[in-house]
């Protein structure tokens, strides 16, 4: 049985993650480089403290900092809450009039996953004309947008926006280290719909050219928020998917559904 990894080993696998030497990180977290040496190989046991201040600079997310402190012996130090707990209250209401207040554009909130958590209504142009298996819960909306039984067939710039989300997609399983994100980006990448490819080097940004069924074509632009200065793994792990229209043809038709 391989043993578990101590918080020296996953701290040197995401100082290599994101790139960092021992003397960049030791510099940048005020640490000398002999002691982030003898944490990373063992021969020093890292206070809880030490952990923190380096998973900082190494921006290593909440959940992935209780891993660390549970491997160094210490007790996490992040709460996580489901959004239905008294504690997240003012959280879950703020993202709901986030929502609301975003129509009649569309508007989702996921996880780290990209399993949706939430939706406002006019979210339904994007759902309509889905298989059912895709709908069912948890709804990945990357495997919603990219399955040929998804929105795939609708999409005027499969390519495009193909390139877009699974570079997006193999990004953030590289920062994260996450293997679910790995495995999902290798499932979307073998869908059909063309060779996934980058927008003309002369485009500002990858916008969703998007036929609903029984609608005429509509353009998006899509902007991701997050929610400032979490403290909370759930809370840390939320993201608001916003999709705003790109042209005035787009505005007009959605201000009349």
């Amino acid at each position: 049985m391989t043993p578990a990894p101590t918080a020296g080993e996953l701290l040197r696998q995401w100082r290599q993650r994101r790139h960092l030497s021992q003397l960049d990180l030791s510099v940048e977290a005020n640490v000398s480089s002999r002691h982030l040496s003898f944490v990373e190989t063992g021969r020093a046991k890292p206070t809880s403290e030490m952990i923190l201040r380096l998973a900082e600079h190494l921006d290593v997310p909440l959940r992935d900092r209780n891993q660390l402190l549970l491997a160094g012996g210490f007790a996490p130090a992040y709460p996580q809450h489901g959004l239905d707990a008294p504690e997240l209250a003012a959280v879950k209401q703020a993202l709901a009039q986030v929502l609301k207040g975003h129509e009649p554009y569309p508007a989702s909130i996921v996880n780290r996953h990209w399993e949706l958590v939430d939706a406002n209504g006019p979210t339904v142009l994007f759902t309509e004309g889905a298989a059912a298996h895709l709908l069912e819960p948890p709804v990945n909306v990357l495997r919603l947008s990219l399955h040929p039984d998804g929105m795939a067939p609708r999409i005027g710039n499969l390519p495009e926006w193909r390139g877009h989300l699974l570079t997006r997609l193999h990004r953030q399983a590289q920062t994260t280290g996450d293997p679910e994100l790995a495995t999902l980006h290798d499932e979307l990448a073998g869908y059909p719909g063309g060779e996934a490819h980058p927008p003309p080097a002369a485009d500002v940004i990858v916008p969703l050219r998007y036929r609903p069924p029984g609608k005429p074509e509509l353009s998006f632009i899509s902007i991701t928020a997050v929610i400032g200065t979490p403290m909370d793994v759930t809370v840390a792990e939320l993201a608001i998917e916003s999709f705003y229209p790109a042209d005035e043809r787009t505005a007009a038709t959605l201000a009349l559904i």
